[in-house]
């Protein structure tokens, strides 16, 4: 069992979906946990008091589309809880638009959440990781943004771009012993693919296509990306850990 007693860990977007499963994975391996949310949801009181009793834990709310928010929000978090030492990227969104009809308004909206986001976050939390000369970094990106998504095309550009920025720290962060990963999804169980999942036909068909024969869980993805935030991952950087079920066999 993988122990993060003592450490910090930041996690955007955990009130529900990957977030909320990475959130009580760390938890449940005894790391104390900030997340953020942007709208206030029972789900994520529930987390906070699942675990408030064992470990630190605290949610933040933040809108991503903000820079100041989320400066503000790294502030509060390095003085409640002193350092961070993972920051698990997460939050993004995923919506269909054909690039005939899609607007640049929905193309502004998707990039500035799920890549500027990123940026976002990391900018500001790696100073501190500098600092402290010891960090983890794990970006969620998609299979997406390695071969491309028709309708999607926006996901896919802002995955594709936060993979290329993943690639980039790994190495420009490597000597301050920070390492930089990401684990890529393909489809998931959780609220932002419901509208597709619900569908029996199209249900059956995508797991037609993938050789495990199952659309993964939330907890699927949260287990990698505990992997990469411990020790066991230590000398792994730069890497795409792809967790698809063999659907898509990119790297």
């Amino acid at each position: 069992m993988i122990d993060l007693k003592g450490k910090n860990v930041l996690i955007t977007g955990g009130s529900r979906g990957i977030g909320a499963a990475c959130v009580q994975l760390f938890a449940s391996a005894n790391a104390n946990v900030a997340f953020t949310f942007n709208k206030r949801s029972e789900s994520a009181n529930k987390l906070v008091r699942s675990f408030q009793k064992s470990i630190k834990i605290k949610s933040y709310k933040v809108d991503l589309l903000s820079e100041k928010q989320i400066i503000d929000c790294i502030e509060k978090v390095i003085k409640d809880f002193r350092r961070i030492d993972v920051l698990v990227n997460n939050a993004g969104i995923w919506k269909g638009a054909g690039v005939e009809k899609m607007t640049l308004k929905q193309w502004d909206e998707t990039i500035k959440i799920n890549l500027n986001g990123t940026f976002l976050f990391t900018k500001y939390v790696v100073p501190f990781m500098k600092k402290q000369r010891s960090g983890k970094i794990i970006n969620i990106t998609s299979t997406a943004g390695q071969r491309g998504e028709a309708f999607h095309s926006h996901y896919a550009a802002s995955k594709g771009g936060v993979i290329s920025f993943t690639k980039s720290l790994a190495s420009e962060l490597g000597n301050y012993n920070i390492n930089v990963n990401s684990v890529a999804p393909g489809w998931v169980d959780t609220d932002m693919s419901a509208d597709v999942l619900s569908v029996p036909s199209l249900r059956k068909k995508i797991v037609s296509d993938i050789p495990l024969k199952r659309i993964a869980t939330a907890e699927d993805i949260a287990g990698p990306v505990l992997f990469l935030a411990s020790d066991f991952a230590r000398h792994i950087t730069g890497e795409i850990l792809n967790v698809n079920g063999g659907s898509v066999l990119v790297g």
